[in-house]
């Protein structure tokens, strides 16, 4: 327990890495602060009351912080932005000219992420007027003024929230530690889970659950954990022989590396864009009347029903091989090691090699790929065998949070390891590690 409290006491010895920890840990308080800022218009307190913590809103509202059954500016939270990135991602393999743009390198991408952001904003507007009418139609004791004016005023006050957020995430991402919307995400759902416990206690003073099940849905939590650790940070080992080379008295070559190909490529990425794309039809359900097209999305969007969890794995998995199609390409990897005569032992040059990557990483990616959509159901497994009151607790103790709870706080703590690592300090692992190490322990 000693090394990662002396790595974060040596990050505060670190000047830059100091005031980047400390922007980072301002922009999410600014973040938190707007969550708690009201729309006009609307008695949060009352909506709050009316909609409660379960199915899909209280899903919802755990990527919000609480924003969304409160009506706060912040209602939208940052699942525009992801939502753009989703479409954005889809349509780059379709349309040659945003292939093209996203290989050209630094300016490309600049201007890809420009594409992202008139995305972002034209589904703020969509979203915030179908969000303002859902508004209205719960009655004057939610909306005391409904009309044109009062679309008008959510429109601008949602929008400008969500741009917001998508502002503080860059700005963290540039001048901060680690991914400025994944960290967003990351508080969202930090700042619920003591509503969760509570919540939890509260059901057990009044007998609702049993002791038992609170050890059980501890231990789920743990079990999760752990697993989460193991997947994100495991990798399959392909071994690569270099030959060996004499060049007048220098010999070079002649030594075995490794190709590590990870087991969970694309990380929390298929679990957001899948529940992201869930959330949408949620205001659809709200708004249908007619009752064979209502059953079916109630069962759509509910998140404890057999048709929502069986499309969110199916989405879960897509997502899992799409991202990691985008990420890794074994064609360059098997050009680059053609290129300096490493191979693979057993496995022909060039077009061989580039095909036993693919299977390999096919392999591993569909493993990555249960796993996730095994935790992300999980919820729903629970609530169902334990027959638990309230859905919103299961979240907490298994399930999606978790899961991006753990990834998001690896990816930061891997990037503050990097910077003491760059500054001869010993990272989070130690010195008895050999997987990262400080310069002058190496």
């Amino acid at each position: 327990m000693a090394e990662p409290i002396t790595a974060f006491k040596n990050a505060f010895k670190i000047p830059e890495l100091k005031g980047r920890i400390i922007f980072t840990l301002v922009m999410l308080a600014l973040y938190r602060l707007g969550c708690h800022v009201p729309t006009p218009g609307v008695d949060g307190a009352e909506l709050a009351r009316q909609i409660g913590q379960g199915g899909v809103f209280g899903f919802y509202d755990m990527f919000t912080g609480g924003a969304f059954t409160n009506a706060t500016v912040f209602a939208l939270g940052i699942m525009p932005y992801i939502t753009a990135s989703i479409i954005l991602s889809l349509l780059i393999p379709v349309i040659p000219s945003l292939e093209q743009l996203q290989k050209s390198g630094a300016e490309g991408q600049k201007k890809i992420t420009e594409y992202t952001r008139y995305g972002t904003i034209g589904l703020c507007i969509v979203q915030a007027i179908a969000l303002a009418v859902y508004l209205e139609g719960m009655g004057r004791e939610i909306v005391p003024s409904p009309g044109i004016a009062f679309t008008i005023l959510c429109v601008i006050s949602f929008t400008t929230g969500t741009a917001f957020i998508m502002w503080l995430g860059e700005q963290i991402s540039e001048h901060g530690v680690g991914n400025g919307i994944s960290l967003v995400i990351f508080t969202s759902i930090v700042s619920q889970m003591p509503a969760a416990f509570a919540d939890l206690l509260r059901m057990l003073e009044f007998d609702q659950v049993n002791v038992v099940t609170v050890l059980v849905l501890l231990a789920l939590m743990v079990v999760v954990v752990m697993g989460a650790i193991l997947v994100t940070t495991g990798h399959r080992r392909i071994l690569v022989q270099y030959p060996r080379q004499v060049k007048g008295r220098r010999v070079s070559g002649g030594q075995r590396n490794y190709i590590p190909l990870r087991v969970n490529q694309a990380g929390v990425i298929p679990i957001i864009f899948a529940s992201s794309i869930l959330m949408l039809p949620s205001m659809v359900a709200n708004a249908i009347t007619v009752s064979g097209l209502e059953t079916f999305l109630d069962q759509m969007t509910n998140p404890a029903k057999f048709v929502y969890n069986l499309l969110f794995v199916l989405l879960i998995v897509f997502f899992s091989f799409f991202y990691t199609a985008l990420t890794f390409n074994p064609v360059e990897w098997a050009d680059n090691m053609k290129k300096y005569g490493g191979v693979i032992v057993g496995v022909r040059p060039g077009k061989a090699t580039a095909d036993h990557l693919q299977r390999i990483m096919n392999r591993i990616t569909l493993v990555g790929a249960l796993f996730l959509s095994g935790v992300a159901i999980m919820p729903a497994i629970v609530y169902n065998i334990l027959d638990l009151p309230n859905w919103n607790v299961v979240h907490f103790f298994g399930g999606t949070s978790l899961l991006i709870l753990v990834g998001v706080a690896l990816d930061t703590i891997k990037q503050i390891e990097q910077h003491l690592t760059m500054r001869h300090y010993d990272g989070f692992s130690g010195k008895g590690s050999g997987r990262i190490r400080s310069r002058r322990g190496v």
